[in-house]
């Protein structure tokens, strides 16, 4: 397959997930002090289950150096993990945005532990190890990210959007100090996940 032809792939992918995203923007809402997304009955999801432990060999901090980051080393804590793709158009529109004011509303506070993932299902070529270091740059994100490729000889998708059955890029996952997942869909109010997350900590 050539770099075209996947290229046109993706972006076919990506209208689908952006048609989703838009959908998922379009109800979302913050209930009785509950942050909440109204799902179709085919949203993918664990929303409510025990999060899975991270199956991811790159990591690197703040500062690109390597690193680690685990859910066990996260107990205790509310964890935002947010998957992305360099390619995605949903990601740079809606997903980094949110991580970015999430990131630096919470990175220091140690109640709170956030990562970004890239959690590549197509497009290796260019949702590559080196684009998570530049995305980093681009976006002044003080915080640890991760990159989980998944397999393009095998079609095999990333351990992280199997285990958290992701359904594309952007992805939000929010965790709570029990290690429940409490948010799992394409998107969530910046302001509204903020105020949540501020009101469960204070």
């Amino acid at each position: 397959m050539t770099l075209k032809t996947d290229q046109k792939m993706a972006k076919d992918g990506h209208r689908r997930n952006f048609l989703k995203t838009s959908a998922a923007l379009a109800v979302a809402g913050v209930s009785a002090g509950k942050l909440e997304l109204a799902h179709a009955q085919s949203t993918p999801g664990i929303k409510g289950q025990v999060a899975p432990e991270l199956d991811i060999d790159y990591w690197i901090d703040a500062n690109g150096e390597p690193t680690t980051f685990s859910i066990a080393d996260s107990e205790g804590k509310w964890i935002l993990l947010k998957c992305f793709q360099n390619w995605c158009p949903g990601c740079h529109k809606y997903g980094f945005p949110t991580l970015k004011a999430f990131s630096d509303r919470f990175h220091d506070n140690p109640r709170v532990a956030i990562a970004g993932i890239q959690t590549v299902f197509e497009g290796h070529s260019v949702n590559t190890q080196e684009a998570v270091r530049d995305l980093q740059l681009r976006y002044e994100l003080p915080i640890t990210m991760g990159h989980d490729p998944g397999n393009a000889e095998t079609h095999a998708r990333p351990n992280t959007m199997r285990d958290y059955k992701t359904g594309g890029t952007p992805w939000i996952i929010l965790i709570n100090p029990e290690g429940v997942v409490t948010h799992n869909a394409f998107h969530a109010p910046t302001e509204q996940l903020i105020a949540y997350v501020e009101r469960q900590i204070s």
